[in-house]
């Protein structure tokens, strides 16, 4: 007996957390309990199980119809809080996006005046270059400008 006391004990304990309004309906010779107040005849509030606070549960004197609906709003706010969250990340994703092509027209432009910056270089040398030279730095200035028109189409 002894070594069954603390289960018994345990069994109390969880047995008073959940702790529900409970109605006694008496109705057509018969006596029956249930958690919401009877469609038919009399019903009658039972008091809560000694040891149980009345306050502990959040919806007092709830029936399952009122559970139901708290369950429900419940429902509706983790799924807009699912929505917002969902709209929050594709933002964020929208943000990056943009600054990654942002980036990469940074870095566009940078090679393209690269490119210009060179052919002009490749004119100047070719107007200085000596009758000897002069094939070679038309052949330079050339490839310069080939190249920048493939750096900065349109």
């Amino acid at each position: 007996m002894i070594r069954c006391f603390p289960l018994l004990l345990a069994l109390a304990v969880t047995g008073a957390a959940h702790a529900q309004t409970v109605y006694k309906c008496a109705g057509g010779g018969r006596v029956t309990y249930a958690d919401r107040p009877c469609e038919q005849g009399p019903s009658r509030t039972l008091p809560p199980p000694v040891g149980v606070d009345p306050n502990v549960d959040a919806v007092q004197g709830g029936d399952s119809r009122t559970l139901l609906e708290t369950d429900k709003l419940r429902a509706k706010l983790r799924v807009a809080e699912q929505e917002r969250h969902a709209r929050e990340r594709e933002d964020r994703r929208a943000e990056r996006q943009q600054a990654r092509v942002a980036r990469a027209e940074a870095v566009r432009r940078k090679r393209c005046d690269k490119a210009r910056l060179h052919v002009k270089w490749a004119q100047e040398d070719a107007a200085r270059a000596t009758i000897h030279k002069q094939e070679a730095a038309r052949a330079r200035l050339r490839r310069r400008q080939e190249a920048m028109a493939v750096e900065c189409r349109a």
